[in-house]
C-alpha cells in the first residue's frame, strides 16, 4: 500500500510524461485547493487526497485505452473536471468536452483547464438531454447506472470507430458490476484498477466499458 498523496504518484505510474504534462499535473494541487475553498467540487475531507482519489482514479481510464489523435470524448457529469482534465493532460491530441448540469462546477473545470493551458478542452453547462454533438466515447465517474447512461447518450456516439476499443461508454465505478453490465454482456468489459494501482482505495474500483 502507498500513502503518497503528491503528484509523484502520477509520475510513478506514468513514466513517459513530457515536461509540460508534469507541470500541468503538478499545478492541479494548488488550483483545486484554491477553487475548492470557494466552490465545493471535492469533499472537504478528501481534497488532500486529490492525486490518489481524483487524478490517479481518473487516469485509470488511460490504463485500459490510449485515445488516438483526433478522438472526441465527452466527460459527462464532469463536476470540477474529473475524469476529463487528467485525461486531457494525458492525451493532448484528443479533444475533451466537459459537461455538467451545474454551472458553478463547470466554471471550476473551465478555470482549471485555462490556468494550465489545456487547449483541447471545452467546458459546457448543459443537460445531456439537450446535447446534439457526436463523440467517439462518453466517459463518466459513477454518474449513473450503465443502462441509464446508455439511454441518455446513445444518440451522441458516432458509428465510425478508430481506437482499439469500439466507440462507446467508459465509466469509473466501484463494487460488483455483474447486475449492471448484464444487459450488455456481449458488448461490455471491465478492468480491476487494483491491477494497476496498489493503494487500498483502488481495491474495489473498476473501469467499465460498453460498446454502443
Amino acid at each position: 500500500m502507498t500513502t503518497d498523496t503528491t503528484v509523484q504518484l502520477v509520475y510513478d505510474h506514468f513514466k513517459d510524461l513530457s515536461d509540460q504534462q508534469r507541470q500541468q499535473f503538478a499545478a492541479l494541487d494548488e488550483l483545486y485547493h484554491d477553487w475548492n475553498a470557494k466552490i465545493n467540487v471535492i469533499s472537504r475531507k478528501d481534497i488532500d487526497n486529490l492525486y490518489p482519489h481524483h487524478v490517479l482514479h481518473s487516469l485509470g481510464i488511460a490504463k485500459v485505452i490510449r485515445f488516438r489523435p483526433g478522438t472526441e470524448v465527452l466527460d459527462l457529469g464532469t463536476g470540477g473536471g474529473f475524469p476529463g482534465i487528467p485525461l486531457a493532460i494525458m492525451f493532448p491530441e484528443s479533444h475533451f468536452t466537459l459537461m455538467d448540469s451545474i454551472g458553478k462546477k463547470v466554471k471550476v473545470a473551465a478555470a482549471v483547464a485555462e490556468a494550465i493551458g489545456l487547449e483541447n478542452v471545452t467546458a459546457i453547462h448543459r443537460n445531456v438531454i439537450e446535447e446534439k454533438g457526436k463523440y467517439d466515447f462518453v466517459v463518466s465517474r459513477a454518474m449513473a447506472e450503465m443502462s441509464e447512461l446508455a439511454r441518455l447518450v446513445k444518440k451522441n456516439i458516432r458509428r465510425e470507430s478508430h481506437n482499439a476499443l469500439p466507440n462507446g461508454i467508459i465509466c469509473l465505478k466501484g463494487g460488483d458490476l455483474h447486475h449492471e453490465l448484464k444487459p450488455f454482456k456481449r458488448v461490455s468489459e471491465q478492468w480491476e484498477l487494483s491491477t494497476y494501482f496498489e493503494d487500498d482505495f483502488f481495491k474495489t474500483k473498476k473501469v467499465a466499458f460498453v460498446a454502443m
